[in-house]
């Protein structure tokens, strides 16, 4: 009961202060990329889009006023359409250097994912760098890794050799089969795969904890408002209690503290840039 009345307290703030968002604005239709992340957007067997994350931005955009058309797009043409405002809203990570500048992101976290080395049950944790070296790693066709670990794979003195495959469930059959020493992918897709494959658990190296977010692109029209309209979407659902099972379904533990909406456009403590480290 404190927790609901502290949640019901901080939205009754947070929506005072978008004094300035208009119900009267037009809606216009918003083209939402992903790219195949299960179990957080991906694309089902009848050709639509689904997932957690997707099923949250529905939610949000329904709450919003806003038609909602998703596309699943290969990473690199998510990134550019959020560059060129093309695409309007990706569901995904903070902190990708290459649309710094470019994106807003909403004020809430929306769950996390890790990026990890993964190994065989058994076998000894690695030791980064050198246990690398001359060594061979599985890795997702089209996926886009972050700093530290392109800077392991494309290290000249570690003669790291790369194989890539085309989903998360061959690239843990590889893994078994000895066909790469490790797997480097991220914990989302890697525990839905292991479950559908009935794989033990893996042992592995954290190398990152990544945020997760509605990315709104700059360059789209209206981007300040359309972020603006989601964040009250998901302030009023929050407070209603009707975004447990969403939340849950990103990884955030129903007895953990819930994501909490960071201040308006303006405050002093507001300090998202959408590429965080």
């Amino acid at each position: 009961m404190r927790r609901l009345r502290l949640i019901t307290c901080i939205a009754a703030l947070l929506l005072s202060g978008f004094a300035h968002a208009s119900d009267n604005t037009a809606k216009r239709a918003l083209v939402v990329a992903y790219y195949d992340f299960p179990p957080l957007s991906y694309t089902d067997a009848n050709l639509q889009a689904t997932g957690a994350a997707i099923n949250l931005v529905r939610r949000l955009g329904e709450r919003a006023g806003y038609p909602l058309t998703f596309r699943q797009l290969p990473s690199a043409r998510v990134y550019q359409g959020l560059l060129d405002g093309s695409i309007d809203i990706w569901p995904g990570a903070l902190g990708k250097p290459e649309l710094a500048g470019h994106v807003l992101p909403s004020r809430a976290m929306m769950g996390h994912t890790e990026l990890n080395l993964y190994r065989r049950p058994g076998t000894l944790a690695p030791r980064l760098p050198d246990d690398l070296r001359n060594r061979e790693i599985i890795l997702i066709q089209g996926y886009t890794y972050w700093q530290t670990a392109t800077a392991l794979l494309g290290d000249p003195q570690l003669k790291v050799r790369p194989h890539t495959t085309s989903s998360h469930e061959s690239a843990l059959r590889m893994l078994f089969k000895e066909r790469g020493d490790y797997l480097l992918d991220y914990s989302a897709p890697v525990n839905a795969a292991r479950q559908a494959l009935q794989l033990p658990e893996l042992p592995h190296t954290t190398l990152y904890r990544l945020d997760l977010s509605i990315i709104f692109s700059r360059l789209a029209p209206g981007a300040e408002q359309i972020r603006d309209d989601f964040d009250q979407a998901y302030i009023a659902l929050l407070a209603a209690g009707e975004l447990q099972d969403e939340l849950t379904a990103m990884g955030i533990n129903a007895d953990a503290p819930l994501p909490s909406p960071a201040p308006p456009a303006g405050s002093p403590a507001n300090n998202a840039s959408g590429n965080a480290p």
